[in-house]
């Protein structure tokens, strides 16, 4: 499970298992795990993550949504 970015304390990262899913990133904080579809950016799956935290996720997606498109293109080879 790479870690692509890491930002005010949240690990954005990928599983290798999930290709066949639409585009999307895994963000790891504290306890909690949420993912984020990428095209288009919406929240997919929360787990344990208070609303306002998910929220400051959502900024971090929005604003690295080109290198997160990349980055998991890169990873799974489509």
């Amino acid at each position: 499970m790479p870690t692509v970015l890491l930002i005010a304390g949240f690990r954005f990262h990928f599983y290798s298992n999930e290709g066949t899913e639409p585009p999307h990133v895994h963000v790891a904080a504290g306890d909690g795990e949420c993912k984020f579809w990428l095209v288009p950016v919406r929240l997919a799956s929360n787990r344990g993550l208070s609303a306002a935290t998910v929220r400051k996720i959502a900024h971090h997606v929005h604003q690295n949504e080109s290198l997160l498109r990349e980055r998991y293109r890169e990873f799974h080879r489509r």
